[in-house]
């Protein structure tokens, strides 16, 4: 808890964490576990609660309305928050149901504290009234019955844990992360990588090269990630689109001929292979646009064919 981390190290990180924030123009977010074994009132334990070999007693009420003393001094002695990112609800949802959690409660508080702070639950269950966008752990958005209407966001880790782990060497390829990326976007949605720091507080330094070859390839097709959204061909075996007000970007993840045939009624004007900015022939016949002379390199973690819009007559 906050209060215990500033008493053991005599200083605020969280504001030291803000202050540096705000000096780098960055949105700060909170995670916030509403887990919690420390808490004499968090009770029943659910799964995970008997490691703390607290007494099996406990005023739940009392434990939402301490939950929420910690996100009110959150909201109120840090400056603007760009969101709060609720986790936990798996310990207890065996022994509690949503109105048990009060989640309107906690969230209208929050709302009328900081208005244009996002609320996200990772409680892998439909949105409620009140969170703002919808998160996906571990996997890309496809599962249809649970898509909602609100913006959509992925999660995942760089190797199988969230905090750093010493005997966890399982690394996520940059090829799998790019690839994943570029998944989610396809799909209409943010991509969260998270990172667990070491004990130093320093950053693995295979994360962080890893982290360099992200880098390094969205220095070449950012602009097929950034500012898009997804595009307008549903993600398919080959892979997905993502587009902007100028152009639809195919990204070629699972296709070895040299071509391709989408279905596309919007009118091309050009086709380019970002990576080498040579233009790729193409034929657009009733609705249907057909890629040729298409190459593929074995290390190349994406193929992007840029597709440039015809203005408007």
């Amino acid at each position: 808890m906050i209060l215990s981390i500033v008493h053991l190290i005599k200083k605020n990180p969280i504001k030291e964490l803000a202050n540096s924030a705000q000096k780098h123009g960055l949105q700060l977010f909170f995670y916030y576990s509403q887990l919690d074994w420390h808490h004499p009132d968090y009770y029943p334990w659910g799964r995970t609660g008997h490691y703390t070999k607290r007494k099996k007693s406990g005023d739940w009420e009392k434990y939402l309305q301490f939950q929420d003393a910690q996100l009110k001094e959150l909201l109120t002695q840090y400056g603007p928050i760009g969101g709060i990112w609720f986790d936990g609800w798996w310990d207890q949802e065996d022994s509690h149901n949503w109105d048990n959690w009060q989640l309107q409660r906690t969230y209208k508080m929050i709302h009328e504290l900081q208005p244009a702070t996002l609320i996200v639950n990772n409680h892998h269950r439909f949105t409620v009234p009140g969170e703002d966008y919808q998160g996906f752990e571990q996997q890309l958005p496809t599962n249809q019955e649970r898509l909602g209407k609100l913006p959509l966001e992925m999660a995942q880790t760089m190797n199988g844990s969230w905090g750093f782990s010493l005997t966890d060497d399982n690394y996520k390829t940059t090829k799998e992360l790019v690839q994943t990326l570029v998944s989610a976007a396809g799909r209409n949605a943010n991509y969260l990588l998270n990172t667990g720091p070491m004990p130093n507080g320093k950053i693995q330094p295979e994360n962080l090269k890893t982290f360099a070859e992200i880098g390094q390839w969205l220095k070449v097709f950012g602009k097929s990630i950034y500012g898009t959204r997804g595009g307008p061909i549903s993600p398919q075996n080959w892979g997905v689109s993502t587009h902007n007000n100028e152009s639809i970007f195919i990204h070629i993840l699972n296709w070895q001929a040299d071509i391709l045939s989408i279905e596309l009624a919007t009118p091309i004007k050009s086709a380019t292979n970002l990576k080498t900015s040579k233009a790729v022939n193409f034929k657009q016949v009733e609705g249907v646009i057909t890629l040729e002379n298409l190459t593929f390199d074995n290390e190349e973690y994406v193929q992007v064919i840029e597709l440039t819009l015809k203005p408007n007559d």
